[in-house]
């Protein structure tokens, strides 16, 4: 019988094991696979968790020979009933068990099974347990191993597959690359492209966030055909040098900069590593080809360009190439136009926001430049649809307008989404957020900030979630915001239940950006 029991303790914990190394592999995912942002996010985890300290109480206790029997039974119950809810825990993002991801786990799994093999090989089967628990309350470092281990693997891979998607652009005489980078803007801006250049040219682009090397490189080589003519390409960065290499491998002719802000200052560390990394793309460009780049931006407009044809524009008329008249928010559309080159394309959209008419431009200053006539840029822009989580609107059922701008909140992409909920005068303005992060040292300067902000525009507030909680409640207190009207909830659950209760037809939500699972 002890046997037995010393056997499914093993096992139960073998199972432990993999669920633990199974939830680091996700939070490594999400963080590129890189072991310097993932050993960051380590590094914002406290190792003194309920769950923790429960499992090195479980440790102590098999360490000892007290009670054996029960200390086993003790074990496999708090293991398993740890390793079911481990299963059934929904995540924002779950974990994609790409060819990579199952790579990297195997051999997470081979390392935690090497150890504890020895120990129970060795010794005994009970060592054996003892080790496969250490493992677990270790997972996060045996993951970076496996990470470490795995990479002569991976990048002779990713080699292959780069080699593979180069011979394919080859073979592509005719085909036309587009560059779209910048630290906002760009996912839009790509849709709205390519819904543009639709009308008369065949067009690939890179779908959903696509925007490394591995995703450029997956998308050539398994969607692109020789009927293209238009190649859309995504480039997003998080150091130095991530927008080159991308660009080395598509070797784009037209590239497209919607904004240098302080996004991704975590990894970036300054605004000026910001727009060198951007500008990488218009510095790989021919000098026949073309830039297409934004000049509300500080970073941008103070930025040379002098090795390719430069297109700039803003919002305003503020000497660019092309800015923006007449914008009108009716019930049924966006309408406005766009001037430039001795030109004025009257345009209507479903789109609302100033962030997206910027982008829109950007568009259709390229597809002018590609020379896609007039009426069919104007039936491409209306037949434009909100992309998701990007500032888009919809209404509810129950006459409740929801403003959704729930992807990757930036500090000029949340000004523009309040100038959008100012402009809503029914009902009451509510504004529910777990403000804004990757801002290095400014994080806590710019969700001040924006507490400051949202104390001029809305009635109620909801602000999710421990981040960022005390810099937006002190921008709050700051302009004197009524208590009353704050609701702190730690979770989105809580925060849509207090909705439930406050929201009556006729009002508007705003959904200003929402934390991945690495947040609390």
């Amino acid at each position: 019988m002890n046997e037995i029991l010393t056997l499914v303790t093993f096992l139960a914990l073998l199972f432990y094991t993999g669920i633990e190394m199974k939830f680091q592999l996700q939070m490594l995912q999400q963080n590129s696979y890189r072991n310097d942002r993932y050993n960051r996010w380590l590094k914002g985890e406290s190792f003194a968790t309920i769950s923790r300290l429960t499992d090195l109480f479980l440790l102590l206790l098999l360490s000892t020979n007290f009670l054996p029997t029960f200390v086993q039974i003790v074990t496999i119950t708090v293991v398993l009933t740890k390793s079911v809810k481990g299963l059934q825990t929904k995540y924002k993002k779950p974990l994609v068990f790409t060819k990579r991801a199952t790579r990297l786990y195997i051999a997470a799994l081979s390392l935690s099974l090497l150890v504890a093999g020895l120990a129970a090989g060795l010794t005994t089967l009970s060592n054996g347990s003892r080790a496969l628990l250490a493992i677990a309350i270790l997972a996060p470092y045996f993951m970076v191993a496996a990470n470490i281990i795995m990479q002569p693997v991976e990048k002779r891979i990713n080699r292959k597959y780069y080699d593979e998607a180069k011979q394919i652009l080859s073979q592509m005489q005719d085909l036309t690359v587009i560059g779209i980078t910048g630290s906002y803007g760009k996912t839009s801006t790509k849709h709205y492209l390519y819904r543009i250049l639709c009308e008369r040219y065949n067009v690939l682009m890179t779908p959903g966030s696509f925007n490394t090397p591995m995703g450029v490189i997956r998308t050539i080589r398994e969607q692109m055909k020789p009927y293209h003519n238009i190649f859309i390409c995504e480039m997003g960065a998080k150091q130095i040098g991530d927008i080159k290499e991308i660009c080395d491998l598509v070797a784009p002719q037209i590239g497209i900069i919607t904004a240098v802000g302080e996004q991704h200052l975590e990894s970036f560390k300054t605004i000026g590593n910001v727009q060198r990394t951007k500008f990488e793309l218009v510095d790989a460009l021919p000098g026949s080809g073309l830039a297409v780049i934004n000049n509300d931006f500080p970073y941008i407009a103070n930025r040379p360009v002098e090795n390719v044809p430069v297109k700039r524009y803003t919002i305003a008329d503020t000497g660019a190439d092309y800015h923006i008249e007449d914008i009108r928010y009716d019930t049924d559309a966006t309408r406005f136009t766009v001037v430039g080159d001795g030109e004025r394309i009257e345009l209507s959209t479903q789109l609302i926001g100033e962030c997206n008419l910027s982008n829109l431009m950007a568009a259709v200053i390229t597809a002018r430049h590609l020379q896609v006539p007039v009426p069919s840029i104007q039936y491409g822009v209306s037949r434009i649809e909100q992309v998701e989580h990007r500032l888009n609107m919809k209404r509810t059922p129950g006459g409740i307008s929801i403003i959704d701008d729930a992807f990757n909140s930036n500090p000029d992409g949340a000004r523009m989404a309040l100038d959008v909920l100012r402009r809503m005068t029914q009902g009451k303005r509510i504004i529910i957020t777990p403000g804004m992060v990757e801002l290095g040292e400014k994080q806590v300067e710019y969700n001040y900030i924006l507490g400051k902000q949202i104390a001029e525009v809305c009635d109620y507030v909801m602000v999710v979630g421990r981040y960022n909680r005390e810099a937006i409640l002190k921008g709050l207190q700051e302009k004197n915001y009524p208590e009353d009207k704050v609701f702190v909830a730690d979770t989105f659950a809580d925060a849509q239940a207090r909705l439930a209760q406050i929201a009556q037809p006729g009002d508007t939500v705003l959904y200003e950006n929402d934390l991945p699972d690495t947040f609390k």
